[in-house]
């Protein structure tokens, strides 16, 4: 069985930060999200992982490497533009060949993996399995409709009317039924080839098609609510350790991880929080569920609730910044006036200064 992690799209709900990277290496407590769907593969016993790549390509390329890191083997696919979720499908159709495989978008997080998921699938008789999530109001999302025996009835790409509280979401497994489905449909109105259509055709064509109710937690970290959301399940389980230096006028509260190299100076620190490989935090507050990226430097301000990319620096802010998603290389200082509380989405090279 392969894995097939599709990391291309232009990420247009996370801008400005997707203009200048790839959506699926924001962090999520200091690791990309697209690091979590290679482990989760490699965890669920798949080693062989094609990525399908796009404009982003060279920093996936950079990030991941070869995929030894992560105990697997990585192949790049090329895709020429996004063309839809079955598009990437139907180029790897030669790397897949005849095996069964997980198809995972590289945006979307499952903080208990997936394992249970895949063992099900190769321990059925069946063509197709999709995971979905129980929601309120699904109707953003693609949505199934299933018979009493769990099978998968019809698929609908956002209903304009209730049909079903199952949203599909960005996790499934086929086998090679489903190279016919993509190269027999056609393009939707806007364009793409639909992961939907795609399980509408195997469904229509007598294929089994299984559904898989996830329990767990489930995110697709499209936006800015969503990666500080991520950030905050995974924090929940962090393992405190202390790589870094830490001298006696600060203190650790809680669970709290100090990566490699980092200082923390008459400063407190109030877990769960991570502090990245090489960045300072001096005179400072930070609180829960922050994770600050690598080489940053925090000084004489307050930080709660917010993820921090690499190379950032935040200086002597009169307010506590909370909810907020700062990007790499990003500069936020003071520059006079009343105080007031910051909730910020700033994106990668900007320099705010606050009033």
């Amino acid at each position: 069985m392969k894995g097939l992690i599709l990391s291309g799209g232009k990420g247009t709900r996370l801008r400005p930060f997707t203009y200048t990277g790839a959506k699926q290496l924001v962090p999520v407590a200091n690791k990309p999200v697209l690091f979590y769907a290679i482990e989760d593969l490699v965890e669920a016993g798949i080693q062989e992982i094609g990525i399908v790549v796009g404009d982003t390509g060279v920093q996936v390329r950079e990030a991941v490497g070869d995929g030894t890191r992560f105990g697997g083997r990585v192949t790049y696919i090329e895709q020429d533009a996004p063309r839809g979720i079955a598009h990437g499908i139907k180029i790897a159709q030669d790397y897949i060949g005849g095996e069964s495989f997980v198809l995972f978008l590289g945006d979307n997080f499952i903080r208990d993996g997936i394992a249970a998921q895949v063992a099900a699938f190769r321990a059925g008789d069946i063509n197709a399995q999709i995971i979905l999530y129980q929601m309120t109001d699904p109707s953003s999302m693609g949505v199934a409709v299933l018979d009493g025996a769990n099978r998968v009835v019809r698929v609908v790409e956002k209903p304009k009317q209730f049909v079903s509280p199952y949203a599909v979401i960005g996790i499934y497994m086929f086998d090679q039924h489903v190279f016919e489905a993509v190269n027999a449909i056609r393009p939707s109105p806007r364009g793409e080839l639909e992961i939907t259509d795609t399980i509408q055709y195997l469904i229509d064509h007598g294929h089994s098609v299984r559904a898989h109710l996830l329990d767990g937690w489930w995110i697709d970290t499209g936006k800015m609510a969503d990666i500080l959301e991520a950030n905050r399940l995974v924090l929940d389980v962090l393992n405190p350790r202390n790589e870094g230096d830490v001298d006696g006028a600060s203190r650790m509260e809680g669970r709290v991880v100090l990566q490699k190299g980092a200082v923390v100076v008459n400063s407190t620190i109030r877990g769960p929080a991570i502090i990245g490989e090489n960045t300072r935090i001096e005179n400072a507050f930070v609180g829960p569920y922050t994770s600050i990226y690598h080489d940053c430097l925090i000084r004489n301000c307050e930080i709660e609730h917010s993820v921090v990319l690499e190379n950032s620096k935040i200086l002597d802010t009169p307010a506590r910044i909370a909810d907020s998603l700062i990007g790499r290389n990003v500069e936020v200082t003071r520059t006079g006036g009343q105080t007031k509380t910051l909730k910020m989405m700033i994106g990668d090279h900007s320099q705010v200064g606050i009033l």
